[in-house]
C-alpha cells in the first residue's frame, strides 16, 4: 500500500472536485475549486499521489502537477466505473478515482509530453480532414448520380471524372448542377491541397526523429503510421513487453473462459482505433509483396495466409508489428530481418 496520501481529482472545465484520502482509505479531505485555485491548493500540499482521469485536457493537467513534485496517475475512464459507489456525483467520482489510484490493478496512461501531443494534433486534424474530403466525394457521386451521370469509385478516379464533366460542354448537364458541381470540385482541391500539407508535414518530423526512422525499418511501418506510433507509445516504458502494447491497441483476442476451458475469439479493439486501423493496413500492404522477400517475417504470415485466411493473417501481422514497434522503440534500435534458413 502507498505510504503517501492520495488526491483524486474529477476534471472539469471550470469546477474541479478533490477528495483527499489517507494511506488506510479513509477520506480526509472533500473541496470544491475554480479552476485557477486547483494549482496553489495541490503546491501547498504534501507530495502524494494525484490521480486523474485520462481525458480531454488530463495531460496538460499532469504535467503541471508533476512540475509540483507530485506522483501523478492517469487512470483509463472506462475502469473507474467499478469503484463508484452509491450514487453519481462528482465528490463520488473524485472519490471512486483515488480508490482506484490506490488500489493499483488499474495500468495508468503515461503522461504525454507537448511534442507527443502536437504530432498526435497533426493526425487528428489529418484524419478529419480526410473525413470530409470522403464525405463530399459520397455526396457528390449522389448528386450525379439523380441526374443519370455516374462516377467509379475511388478519390483518384473521383477527380479526373468531375474534372471531365466540367470540361465538357456538351454532355447535357443542367447549368445549375454544373455550377454546384464546380463549387463541390473546387472545395475537393482545396482539401487535396491540404492533405498534400500534411503529408509533407509528417513526413518532415519523421525524418528528423531517429526514433521514427527506427520503426520505418520495421515491414509495414511508413511515415504516416510510424509517426502516429511514437506520438501515441512514447518511449515505451509504461509497457513491460510487446504483447502489452499490442493488447492495449486492441490485437489481441478478446477472451471469455470458464472452468478451465479457454475461449478466444475476435480482437477486443480497445485502444487507439486510428492506429489500429494503420497498423491493420500497413500488414496488408506486407502481405501483398510477401512473396519477394525470403526474410521469416514474410515467410510466417505467407504460411499464416494459406492456413487462416487473409483477414485473419493481416491482423495477426499487426499484432506483431505492434510488438516489434515496441520493442524498436524501448530499446532504441533498429529492426533487424532474419533470413530463412
Amino acid at each position: 500500500m502507498n505510504n503517501s496520501m492520495t488526491i483524486g481529482i474529477d476534471l472539469a472545465k471550470t469546477l474541479f472536485f478533490i477528495v483527499v484520502l489517507s494511506p488506510s482509505g479513509k477520506q480526509l479531505q472533500r473541496k470544491k475549486l475554480r479552476r485557477p485555485q486547483v494549482l496553489p491548493y495541490l503546491a501547498n500540499q504534501p507530495q502524494g499521489v494525484v490521480a486523474l482521469e485520462a481525458c480531454s485536457g488530463a495531460h496538460y493537467w499532469a504535467r503541471e502537477i508533476q512540475a509540483l513534485g507530485h506522483d501523478v496517475k492517469l487512470l483509463p475512464p472506462q475502469h473507474i466505473k467499478a469503484y463508484l459507489r452509491r450514487q453519481k456525483n462528482d465528490y463520488n467520482d473524485a472519490e471512486a478515482i483515488a480508490e482506484a489510484a490506490q488500489h493499483g490493478r488499474i495500468r495508468p496512461v503515461a503522461p504525454k509530453t507537448v511534442d507527443q501531443l502536437l504530432d498526435q494534433n497533426l493526425h487528428r486534424l489529418r484524419k478529419a480532414l480526410v473525413a470530409d474530403q470522403t464525405r463530399l466525394i459520397n455526396r457528390t457521386r449522389a448528386l450525379l448520380a439523380e441526374h443519370g451521370v455516374i462516377i467509379p469509385q475511388g478519390k483518384t478516379r473521383f477527380g479526373s471524372t468531375v474534372a471531365a464533366l466540367l470540361e465538357d460542354g456538351e454532355n447535357g448537364l443542367p447549368w445549375r448542377l454544373r455550377q454546384l458541381l464546380d463549387r463541390q470540385y473546387q472545395q475537393y482541391c482545396a482539401w487535396e491541397k491540404e492533405l498534400v500539407w500534411y503529408q509533407q508535414e509528417i513526413e518532415s518530423q519523421v525524418e528528423q526523429d531517429e526514433v521514427c526512422q527506427n520503426l520505418i525499418s520495421v515491414p509495414g511501418f511508413g511515415p504516416i503510421s510510424s509517426s502516429a506510433f511514437r506520438s501515441w507509445i512514447g518511449n515505451g516504458q509504461q509497457f513491460s513487453c510487446g504483447r502489452d502494447a499490442a493488447a492495449a491497441l486492441g490485437l489481441v483476442p478478446r477472451q471469455h473462459s470458464t472452468g478451465g476451458k479457454t475461449i478466444l475469439g475476435s480482437i477486443t479493439k480497445s485502444g487507439d482505433r486510428y492506429l489500429r486501423a494503420l497498423l491493420i493496413h500497413g500488414a496488408r500492404a506486407v502481405i501483398r509483396y510477401a512473396s519477394k522477400h525470403n526474410d521469416r517475417l514474410r515467410q510466417w504470415v505467407l504460411s499464416l495466409v494459406e492456413r487462416r485466411g487473409y483477414n485473419k493473417a493481416a491482423v495477426a501481422l499487426a499484432n506483431k508489428m505492434a510488438r516489434i514497434g515496441w520493442a524498436v522503440v524501448a530499446r532504441s534500435e533498429r529492426y533487424q530481418p532474419s533470413p530463412c534458413q
